[in-house]
């Protein structure tokens, strides 16, 4: 008996605790199911407002001279001397000696022309002294026989009178060219400017029409601005017609910072370029190196700089950054509830940083900055950061 206690009593209690089990499971508490929150996007908001803008219009171009002067040779010879500013770039005045050549020919012709004027005088005058003694004889005769007539002009020398004035002028004239000539050996620089390119040297022979060097003035520069046809219309077009100036900012890294120059547009080139469908404005800036030491960073031709033209008034409008609108005319509003709404605007104009809406939203409104990827409405947010 003991041993079949001993054997059955593991079965009863594994029975038992089967039994409890089962019953357990089955008085169970069913799961209650709790739907997921929504998801909720964290993005920045801003506050909406208006300011009044000035249409900007912005380009870029390379800084050039309005004049650049190649100097020519107008004598034959050797060049004797050069300044020690005619070197790649140096400047010099209006008025400097830049390069002179030989002149002794030149002195010997004048020395020569100056005897012929001499000699052409003295004829001049032997033949005034003639022509009197002529007139005087002709008198004595009439007054001694009252029925000539009046003498002819060779009896009186007024031919040989007037070749003698001839003579003396044709000599004037070959003095005038001779002391020319010799005045053009000299080259002095016609304006304040800087020397691009020295292409002849003292000991060099140079003809008439040789090339010594290739100058500019740096009294001001200019620069050709590209301006779009869509551009032009946030443009002062009637100051444009009348050639009135329009302000231009500048601006160009040099050595690791950056430097900003104030000009002027002067003009307009008046034809749009063929290929690229654009048209060039050119603006001016004074005293581009500087030479009245006012501080500035010189502005060195060839500089490529952007430009920033000041436009037209706009009026009070919305600006946007721009990857707030990445694109179409679409503008996420923000609700009280924390949820996103689309409101289509009137997009006036956009450029690289802004997007300007004239209508369409209410001051103090909000909207999303962040931009989202495929945004639905009434998606709810969470704010992370808020400006105006």
């Amino acid at each position: 008996m003991k041993q079949f206690l001993k054997i059955s009593l593991p079965f009863v209690f594994l029975g038992i605790a089967a039994l409890v089990a089962m019953g357990m499971f089955a008085s169970r508490p069913e799961a209650k199911f709790v739907p997921p929150p929504p998801p909720t996007l964290l993005v920045e908001v801003a506050e909406i407002g208006r300011k009044p803008v000035t249409h900007i219009v912005r380009s870029q171009g390379s800084i050039a001279p309005r004049t650049e002067t190649t100097l020519i040779a107008e004598a034959a010879g050797q060049i004797v001397e050069v300044s020690p500013n005619f070197v790649s770039g140096g400047f010099f005045r209006k008025g400097d000696l830049l390069v002179r050549i030989d002149p002794r020919n030149y002195a010997s012709a004048v020395k020569r022309a100056k005897a012929d004027v001499a000699r052409a005088a003295t004829q001049l005058e032997t033949e005034r002294g003639l022509a009197a003694y002529a007139k005087s004889d002709w008198e004595r005769l009439r007054s001694v026989s009252p029925t000539r007539g009046a003498g002819t002009d060779l009896a009186l020398r007024k031919p040989q009178l007037r070749e003698a004035i001839a003579m003396v002028q044709s000599a004037q004239a070959d003095l005038e060219k001779a002391e020319g000539d010799l005045e053009r050996t000299v080259i002095r620089a016609p304006y304040d400017g800087l020397l691009r390119q020295k292409i002849a040297d003292v000991g060099q022979y140079v003809n008439v029409g040789g090339q010594l060097a290739v100058t500019f003035a740096v009294d001001v520069a200019e620069v050709r601005l590209p301006v779009t046809q869509q551009d032009l219309r946030y443009l002062d077009i009637a100051k444009l017609r009348a050639n009135e100036d329009l302000n231009v900012s500048l601006k160009a890294k040099l050595g690791g910072g950056e430097f900003e120059w104030v000009g002027v547009i002067d003009r307009s080139e008046g034809v749009f370029d063929p290929t690229s469908r654009v048209l060039y404005l050119v603006a001016q800036i004074e005293d581009p190196y500087d030479l009245s030491e006012s501080g500035r960073m010189p502005l060195l031709m060839g500089t490529f700089v952007s430009a920033e033209i000041q436009g037209r008034a706009a009026g009070n409008l919305v600006m946007v950054p721009r990857h707030a609108m990445q694109r179409g005319s679409t503008l996420w509003i923000v609700d009280e509830a924390m949820k996103i709404y689309p409101r289509d605007v009137n997009v006036v104009r956009r450029d690289e940083d802004f997007v300007y809406i004239s209508e369409g939203v209410e001051i103090g409104e909000r909207y999303c900055l962040t931009p989202i990827d495929q945004p639905l409405p009434g998606m709810q947010i969470r704010v992370a950061s808020s400006s105006s």
